[in-house]
């Protein structure tokens, strides 16, 4: 069935779910997803690993952008445009861009420099000119520092940062009780949207028999380092 079809149905159909495994089954199957033993940038050790930067395929951009789609699509959000952070998020804007418009919805995007452009058109937006409800399109959330420096910049063009898309929530704690998604709803009032979360990786490993060993290590994680609730 054409992406367009898949996503004009019904949203809160089980076919929420499916999209979530299906995603989980495609990163482990692009070896972003992996299991073993790796140590965080904030130190800790971590049963699994997720690096969205091995999505270096046009194919496998594709198929990422879509998941992104059916999540923006099927959690109702209300959006004018699409704001790529740099790095990651230029190529991730354009990228689902593409995918909400093969699915009906054509929205305008844009995306920063890290440094102003002293030539030409100048300046550090790229694209559409920011305005109206934007919705942020990164991979993951650590610190939440990106969604910040981005919530800056829409801003200061007068826009309003309406929401946050990326891959995977990991639900972790940062430095205090709450995971870098929860304060970011609780700092910036925004609402921010997983393609997966922790709770759906746990619930793809139990369904997983050839991965399924990997679930009490992970478990065990998502007790020590998990955010008490994630509401």
């Amino acid at each position: 069935m054409p992406l367009e079809e898949k996503l004009t149905t019904n949203a809160a159909s089980a076919g929420a779910d499916d999209f979530r495994r299906d995603f989980i089954s495609f990163c482990v199957n692009q070896g972003v997803l992996k299991f073993g033993s790796f140590v965080t940038k904030s130190g800790r050790q971590t049963p699994y690993f997720f690096n969205a930067g091995l999505f270096s395929t046009g194919s496998a951009l594709d198929q990422l952008s879509q998941f992104y789609a059916k999540a923006i699509i099927a959690s109702g959000l209300q959006f004018d445009m699409l704001f790529g952070p740099a790095y990651k998020g230029i190529v991730l804007a354009a990228a689902v861009s593409m995918a909400l418009a093969r699915a009906g919805r054509d929205v305008p995007f844009a995306y920063n420099r890290k440094e102003a452009k002293d030539h030409g058109e100048g300046g550090t937006i790229v694209g559409a000119p920011l305005q109206g409800r934007v919705l942020i399109v990164d991979d993951v959330m650590t610190a939440g520092t990106a969604v910040r420096e981005a919530v800056s910049i829409i801003t200061a063009a007068g826009a309003v940062p309406a929401a946050v898309a990326i891959c995977l929530d990991r639900m972790e704690r940062g430095n205090g009780e709450l995971s870098a998604v929860q304060e970011v709803r609780r700092d910036h009032g925004m609402d921010v949207v997983a393609v997966a979360t922790l709770d759906d990786l746990l619930g793809f490993l139990q369904h997983s028999p050839e991965l399924r060993q990997n679930m009490a290590a992970v478990t065990q994680y998502r007790a020590t380092y998990g955010a008490k609730s994630h509401a």
